[in-house]
């Protein structure tokens, strides 16, 4: 049983690991999303076998990715938003358990809390489910994955003691849509929060084809920009950027 961590897996896929448990957010883990995304990265080698559950913040394609999750074992337990459990129990899954926020769970020696989130998601076969974030704990320490949000005061409500947050900073095109966070609301989102430590998620992963030469700054900017405004709005939180496939422990030593 070791201590609450997460490796980022790209776009807004992470493993939170600890209390003897395996979590998954928003798998995404193919090379390619709509025919004209690509990744940048490969995929990051994970053992899908055993995972305790799988955390669904939203029902848009990019985080409820059904090729993704087709990988995973038909007795998986997923716990998606409320009106979204049919589209999985036509894919076979046989534990799906349908939240909303203020709802609550634990898995070994993990505690979830479902948590709001401001992002309008729909989808084909759905019924109007929120959008959610989910707050892990291990009893020494707690991480939180936003999922997709825009900035909104009850943000502040989270958590009176969060040690890392893993925050969307932009999305996969040139432009961001309503219910996103660029790098300067992910950061004004740390006085609100205020964690510990903060990952940046949700940019660079994915990015259209011909990107790299159109549009090369979504590839590092995003992750920089939210790392340099985050030091002059809330210098308390230590920013760490990930690369697909490197950790983070919850807690500073």
């Amino acid at each position: 049983m070791g201590d609450l961590s997460a490796t980022y897996l790209g776009h807004a896929t992470a493993q939170i690991e600890g209390g003897g448990a395996r979590l998954l957010t928003d798998p995404l883990l193919r090379p390619s999303l709509f025919r004209f995304l690509r990744r940048r990265h490969a995929v990051p080698d994970l053992e899908l076998r055993g995972l305790d559950a799988v955390l669904i913040s939203h029902v848009h394609h990019d985080h409820l990715d059904l090729p993704s999750l087709r990988r995973l074992s038909r007795q998986t337990p997923l716990v998606v938003p409320r009106g979204s459990a049919r589209l999985l129990a036509r894919e076979g899954f046989t534990a799906v358990e349908e939240v909303t926020p203020g709802g609550s769970f634990s898995f070994g020696g993990l505690t979830v809390e479902v948590t709001p989130a401001v992002h309008t998601a729909e989808r084909r076969g759905t019924d109007a489910p929120p959008s959610l974030g989910y707050l892990v704990r291990d009893g020494a320490a707690s991480v939180y994955f936003a999922g997709d949000t825009e900035l909104f005061d009850g943000m502040a409500e989270i958590s009176d003691d969060l040690d890392l947050a893993l925050l969307p900073v932009w999305g996969w095109g040139p432009t961001l849509g309503p219910g996103h966070m660029n790098p300067g609301q992910a950061a004004a989102a740390l006085r609100l929060l205020r964690p510990k430590r903060a990952v940046p998620i949700h940019w660079g992963t994915y990015t259209p084809a011909g990107a790299p030469r159109i549009w090369p700054w979504m590839s590092e900017t995003p992750a920089a920009e939210f790392a340099g405004q985050a030091r002059g709005l809330y210098p308390e939180t230590e920013i760490i950027v990930l690369e697909p496939g490197q950790s983070i422990a919850a807690r500073r030593t």
